[in-house]
């Protein structure tokens, strides 16, 4: 029997908005999924540590403060330096078009912009976190 899907959400630095993320949160609980939130004003260690901790096979990050392109590539990176390569990383909030490039090359696996229906979300992550846990199954 495969185990549910543990997704890590988080808020990163001085970012207070929490409603969207709370939404997300219950959708992919109801898709059962298993969601670990760790609330408002995360720094990068703490969110990077809970991860490892939790043994959680996504990351999910909001921003809707602006601070999207210093804190979501530092995630990125502190993940990497802490072997979580299989980890899937998803961002989303107010994020311009033109900064997805940017974070997708710093290895956040897909942005969710504001409005995007929950439905979507929980079935990129069941696609992504399925495909990759293949991947490791060889």
């Amino acid at each position: 029997m495969e185990r549910r899907i543990r997704v890590l959400i988080a808020k990163a630095g001085l970012d207070g908005h929490q409603a969207g993320i709370r939404l997300v949160a219950h959708a992919l609980r109801d898709a059962g999924m298993e969601v670990i939130y760790l609330g408002l004003y995360n720094t990068v260690e703490q969110i990077v540590q809970a991860a490892i901790e939790e043994n959680v096979d996504a990351v999910g990050l909001s921003s809707l403060c602006g601070a999207h392109m210093e804190v979501i590539p530092k995630v990125a990176a502190e993940m990497r330096a802490n072997g979580l390569d299989d980890v899937v990383l998803i961002a989303g909030g107010v994020i311009p078009n033109k900064d997805i490039p940017a974070l997708s090359a710093a290895g956040v696996d897909r942005v969710f912009k504001g409005g995007t229906p929950l439905a979507e979300i929980t079935d990129y992550l069941t696609r992504a976190v399925g495909a990759k846990r293949a991947r490791l199954a060889g």
